[in-house]
């Protein structure tokens, strides 16, 4: 398999299976537009806001945040923009809040990956990831993808993980391990927490607030808007082939002093 993937024809594969992502990416997001799809998502977020978010309130945003952050799967993207809806429409909702208790639950979830991997050691982490991944669609491949990705760009990885898909949630399993700072690995969780809530929040705030006039905005500028989705996966293509597959397992890391 290692072969395949980095000989002729894994390259030729890796072309194509790119040039495929990009076309039908570019058809997606042409119809998605083309077919108001922003009302409807506006639709749905309103309705997840007024059904679940709105019940649980400020804790309820703070616990599913931290959910998200641990290796359960709740989506952050089902969370923090409906919250950012409900920030907009209801006075004892405010979008600052929002941001804060997501924030903060990100950070809260974090700390108890790092804290567990911290205590327990890599040998453990992935023989319980190995084991019992499969049950939170967690892979092992998957786990070790973050763990590359921390020891290929260090400490900053926590920030920058903290926006990628994939990485999100699991970027402080390997901070843990390698015993890294805990002031630092704080700051660096609640700057690109922070960062992910309030897109997302602001995300939530702006599609509800006149979903009609959005959808047009995005007709009239939809060759852009289809540039940039394009851009997106390309850059996530380019990331999966240059970084993942080249990047070397790590090995037992030394612990990072203060």
């Amino acid at each position: 398999m290692h072969a395949i993937r980095n000989g002729r024809w894994g390259r030729w594969l890796w072309a194509a299976a790119g040039i495929g992502a990009l076309a039908g990416t570019a058809l997606l997001a042409r119809w998605l537009i083309r077919n108001d799809a922003a009302v409807y998502i506006a639709l749905a977020n309103k309705w997840l806001a007024d059904t679940v978010i709105e019940r649980l309130g400020y804790w309820g945003v703070f616990v599913l945040m931290a959910i998200e952050s641990s290796v359960i799967p709740v989506p952050s993207e089902l969370v923090m923009p409906p919250a950012g809806d409900l920030a907009r429409r209801l006075p004892n909702w405010t979008l600052g809040g929002v941001i804060l208790m997501g924030t903060l639950g990100s950070l809260a979830g974090s700390l108890v990956n790092y804290a567990l991997a911290r205590y327990v050691g890599r040998m453990i982490v992935v023989r319980l990831v190995a084991a019992y991944g499969r049950y939170v669609h967690l892979s092992l491949d998957g786990y070790l993808a973050s763990e590359r990705f921390f020891y290929r760009h260090g400490s900053f990885s926590v920030f920058i993980g903290r926006l990628l898909p994939g990485v999100r949630h699991l970027i402080s399993v390997p901070a843990g391990l390698s015993r890294m700072p805990l002031a630092r690995f704080c700051l660096l969780t609640t700057a690109g927490a922070g960062a992910w809530c309030a897109f997302l929040a602001g995300l939530g705030y702006w599609f509800g607030s006149d979903p009609q006039l959005l959808a047009a905005m995005m007709n009239r500028y939809s060759h852009w808007l289809v540039a940039a989705a394009v851009a997106g996966v390309a850059a996530y293509v380019a990331y999966v082939y240059w970084m993942r597959p080249r990047a070397p397992l790590p090995g037992p890391a030394p612990a990072q002093q203060d």
